[in-house]
Parts: structure tokens; sequence; C-alpha cells
């Protein structure tokens, strides 16, 4: 009998678990960067601290795109190229779909539930398993408290999700509560907030901005984020790390290390 145990009870260690990947489509907010941008970090990059070895992380977000130009540019159609049974990818859009400002991003909400339909069809046709995020939150403060930034774009997400039955990932409410909890003066430090001659090489001249992250700031997101997918009952779900030191250091590893 004890010869037919299989191995997680005779060892007392579980199996390793398979190789996953999740693909990401994003914007600026979860983008990959180069060392010379830095602190400027996307949660993109330190999501792959929240999971597992066997887990590759594949992030096609990239900066100023919407859903509308994010496919218009055939982003989409080369995530669908790549995507395999068993990926699970990651949808993530609205800042850039809400700047009227910009017509080749600008998406009215209505076409950006039917584009979010579009990348969850991409999804499922290639039996890869499709998440849906609310935009995250940018730091704006009004009377203390933060203010939702794109609820009519939030909205829409929790919506198409629900009509296409799609696990979400609520990371406006999560990133909004987080930082709220902070404070308007403690959450500068997540975002982009440097005086001049600080030296960072990215950023030779005084910066101010409050919608892209820190290299903390995309950590302590990717840590909301990895949260919300540990709860989505998905295979992905078991490769989420239930400790992840990394991305609640107090203070910057200088790039997108995992070391705690």
């Amino acid at each position: 009998m004890v010869g037919r145990l299989p191995a997680a009870a005779a060892g007392g260690r579980a199996p390793p678990l398979p190789p996953a990947r999740i693909f990401i489509g994003s914007d600026s907010t979860a983008q990959d960067y180069k060392a010379d941008r830095y602190p400027l970090s996307g949660w993109g990059s330190m999501l792959r601290c929240a999971v597992g070895p066997e887990v590759t992380v594949v992030n096609r977000a990239i900066g100023g795109r919407s859903t509308k130009s994010f496919m218009a540019e055939g982003r989409l159609d080369a995530i669908a190229r790549d995507l395999q049974p068993g990926d699970t990818l990651l949808i993530q859009f609205g800042h850039n779909d809400a700047n009227q400002a910009k017509p080749e991003r600008y998406t009215p909400v209505p076409d950006y539930e039917a584009n979010l339909s579009r990348y969850i069809a991409v999804a499922r046709a290639a039996k890869a398993k499709p998440v849906l995020l609310t935009p995250v939150t940018r730091r704006a403060f009004k009377d203390g408290h933060v203010e939702p930034s794109f609820p009519t774009y939030s909205d829409a997400a929790r919506r198409v999700a629900k009509r296409e039955h799609v696990p979400l990932i609520d990371l406006a409410k999560l990133s909004e509560r987080w930082i709220d909890g902070v404070g308007a003066d403690a959450s500068r430090v997540y975002y982009l907030h440097y005086a001049k001659g600080e030296g960072l090489p990215g950023y030779t001249e005084a910066v101010d901005d409050d919608t892209h992250f820190s290299e903390l700031g995309a950590r302590r997101i990717a840590d909301l984020v990895a949260g919300g997918l540990a709860k989505t009952h998905l295979p992905i779900a078991r490769h989420v790390l239930k400790d992840r030191p990394a991305l609640r250091r107090a203070t910057p590893a200088g790039g997108p290390s995992c070391a705690a």
C-alpha cells in the first residue's frame, strides 16, 4: 500500500505545478519599462513576483493605448496568434479610452463594452481564460478622499464581465480603497513625484504625475491584482503565491527585482 501512495503523500511535498502563462493587454499603468525610465514602473512587471517560477508573464501592455488603438495597431491580433489553451489573458483599459482630446484613442462607453467583448472572444477562441480588470485609480483626492477616476468605464467593465460570465478583478475599487487609506500625502511615494536634481535617470526635471507608478506603487498594485487573481477560481489561481513579500517592500529595489 505504501508503494502506491502518490509522491505528495509519501514525501510530504506537493507535486510541482505545470507551466502556465499570463498575457496582459493593457496600457502604460501595466507596461514593462527599460531601466532608463526608472523609477517609472508598471504593475505588469511586478506581477512576476506574485506567481511561482513555473509561470511566464507575457506583458503586452503599451503606453497610450485604449481598447480601440490597441486593436487598430494589430496588438490584439498578435496576442491571438500567441495564445494557447490554458493561458490567461488579463484585460485592463480605460485611461486612454476616456481621453476625448485624442480621437485615435477615445472610445465611447458603448464601443468600449463592445471592444472588451472582442478581447474576451479572442481569448475564448484560443481556449484561454479571459479576466477583466476595471481601470486602476489615479491619485486624485477631493475633500480628503479619493475620487473615482473612470467611473463610467469601470461600470462598463463590470457590466461586460457580468454579461459575458467572465471573472472581474475590480482594480478600480481595490486601488481606490488602498490609496484612500494611505492618504493624500503618504500616497505620493507610490506615484511619480520627484524634484529636479534628484538624479533619477528617467527624470532630469521635476515631475508630478498622479497616473503612473513608482516602483513601490507598481509593486502594491501588482499585489492587489494577484490577490484578485487568486480569488477567481481559475486554474491560474493556484499559481499565485500566498506570501508576496517582494510586493510589499518598504524601500525600492532599484528595479523589478523579486527580492524581498
